[in-house]
């Protein structure tokens, strides 16, 4: 049994309390007095985060009540002057407006399909390879023509890497900017957790970079996830998931990144 179900396994072999139903409409009733005390008590930061997701989820609640009132909006036409003149046969028809209805509807599959596919930093500045790559000019063969290059930001190589002979590397990651590690947070459980890195699935400023490892802000990686616990549709427990980095790891030290659930 997977780790998670000991409620629905105990609901399924003793029952429910008989107060169950109820117990649940009184709190969802007390959900609106709760809000309401937050927002009149908390202070400074707390009180701006608060605020901003209430303003969120208002919006979408209007959203969502305007496209139930479109949802079956059949009206007639506004009359107007017919500019061509229209046989008997058709003066009593009407012409249904269903049009702004379906819009709407086509916007929010457009919308859900793409909040499958968000993420928590949409937008990333690039970076040039000037800044990621400095020329190394040791040696007699190197120092005329230059082609080495040593990366200067963070990166990863798995665990099995083995590096090239000296004289046919191109790309030196130095071993002190090389991470093993990340701190991900979920952002539902709002909960942090140092989970191994599996490996780089996209850098957002260039595929090369995704190539080598590059770590940096907005890039994608996979990351182990089998000590959190979470289960799969079949009942298995997920081994690997991808999460974003949302701060600059050559800057802090450390890796930070929200997992994209």
């Amino acid at each position: 049994m997977p780790q998670n179900e000991y409620i629905e396994r105990a609901q399924k072999l003793h029952g429910k309390r008989l107060d169950t139903e109820e117990r649940a409409r009184k709190k969802a009733a007390r959900e609106g007095h709760k809000q309401s005390e937050n927002a009149q008590n908390l202070r400074g930061l707390r009180a701006k985060l608060y605020a901003k997701e209430r303003h969120h989820q208002k919006i979408q609640m209007r959203k969502q009540i305007k496209q139930h009132e479109e949802r079956n909006v059949k009206g007639n036409a506004q009359e107007k002057e017919p500019t061509n003149p229209v046989p008997a046969y058709l003066l009593d028809r009407a012409n249904p407006t269903t049009a702004k209805a379906l819009s709407s509807q086509i916007k929010n599959k457009r919308a859900e399909k793409a909040a499958r596919f968000s993420v928590p930093i949409p937008k990333v500045k690039g970076i040039s390879e000037e800044e990621l790559f400095k020329v190394v000019k040791t040696g007699k063969k190197v120092a005329k023509k230059a082609w080495k290059r040593v990366v200067t930001k963070p990166t990863f190589v798995g665990p099995d890497f083995t590096r090239r002979p000296v004289k046919y590397e191109r790309f030196i990651r130095p071993m002190g900017l090389r991470y093993k590690k990340a701190n991900v947070t979920h952002p539902t459980l709002n909960v942090t957790v140092q989970l191994p890195i599996l490996g780089v699935k996209k850098n957002p400023s260039n595929p090369l970079y995704t190539q080598l490892g590059v770590l940096t802000k907005g890039t994608i990686i996979e990351v182990n996830v089998s000590d959190l616990g979470i289960v799969t549709a079949s009942g298995k427990i997920a081994w690997g998931r991808y999460a974003q980095i949302t701060n600059n790891p050559e800057n802090d030290g450390c890796l930070n990144a929200v997992l994209l659930v």
